[in-house]
């Protein structure tokens, strides 16, 4: 993989896209969180990575199914109904607001009546959608180099997932804190969560770390490109002095996790290989320091076993 599949996009140049993207996709991610069956971690609310860019997978709406994409090459919402009834919405420069309505509109004209608490979380600034005027602005290109970022980490994370024998989260994008993700479980129940995010019910982070975790992935937000990171939940004595790679890796003790600039894997002889001395490097963190049972959870196929 040449280091040109990984593209520049620096934080400071899509702020204002990044903060009216977040809230688009909230909208999304709470009618996914509406209609979709409960699953431990919240894992059914998120989004994954498409060829074009992020679903919401097969939702149900009573008998029948819908998905709903963000496509970041033709820059339109596209929902789409079992059977092939569709409705698209373009991404362009509009308020939240308009979004909002252009979204539940689509949905009433397409017969799905869905209803959501119309309140961003996680995030300080929670306007209700409806009333937020403010955040209106929409760079194709941007947008179009954040998923591009997105392929890249999705492909690398479905590796470094695949190692793992025990219980383990898919690749998937949370849209409360707009973060690309993966998490290993040692499958013991981990101390109750304190909570505490913005905007946000204490029984949602309770839910999302009841049991011990390795979890790792990326967010657009942090550092020059965004970064790379990784956490363990509880933190076992000795993770944040574990040796990691690669050099330009290191631990933020404000926001107690490992962080790689996006920019030093970019930037790698071998971004893949610097992305996954992060990810294995970080997680020999948290399983030796907390006692995980290696030999149970580590995976290593069945000798003679390939695709074919």
């Amino acid at each position: 993989m040449t280091t040109a599949a990984w593209p520049a996009l620096r934080v400071d140049d899509w702020t204002a896209t990044r903060e009216t993207l977040h809230r688009w996709t909230q909208i999304v991610g709470k009618i996914r969180l509406a209609q979709a069956p409960m699953v431990n971690h919240w894992w059914q609310v998120t989004f994954y990575v498409t060829p074009r860019g992020l679903t919401t997978s097969a939702m149900p709406a009573g008998e029948r199914t819908f998905e709903i994409e963000f496509d970041f090459c033709a820059h339109v919402l596209r929902i789409t109904v079992e059977g092939g009834d569709a409705r698209t919405i373009a991404l362009e420069p509009k308020t939240v607001a308009a979004f909002y309505a252009e979204t539940m509109s689509a949905l009433g004209e397409l017969g799905l009546d869905v209803k959501i608490w119309p309140v961003p979380v996680e995030i300080e600034q929670a306007i209700p959608f409806e009333q937020d005027t403010e955040h209106a602005a929409y760079d194709p290109e941007a947008a179009q180099l954040f998923w591009r970022q997105l392929v890249q980490a999705d492909r690398v994370l479905q590796l470094f997932r695949g190692r793992y024998a025990g219980k383990v989260s898919p690749v998937h994008f949370f849209w409360g804190g707009m973060d690309l993700a993966v998490t290993r479980f040692t499958g013991r129940l981990a101390p109750r969560h304190p909570g505490g995010a913005p905007n946000c019910a204490d029984w949602v982070m309770v839910e999302g770390y009841s049991h011990e975790l390795a979890s790792c992935g990326f967010w657009p937000g942090g550092g020059e490109e965004g970064a790379f990171y990784a956490y363990a939940y509880p933190e076992p004595d000795g993770y944040r002095s574990h040796p990691v790679t690669p050099e330009a890796a290191f631990y933020a003790q404000a926001n107690g996790q490992y962080l790689l600039p996006y920019e030093a894997v970019r930037t790698a002889a071998d971004p893949d290989a610097a992305l996954l001395g992060f990810l294995q490097s970080t997680y020999e963190a948290a399983a030796i320091h907390g006692n995980w049972d290696r030999e149970a959870l580590d995976y290593a196929p069945v000798q003679g076993a390939r695709p074919r």
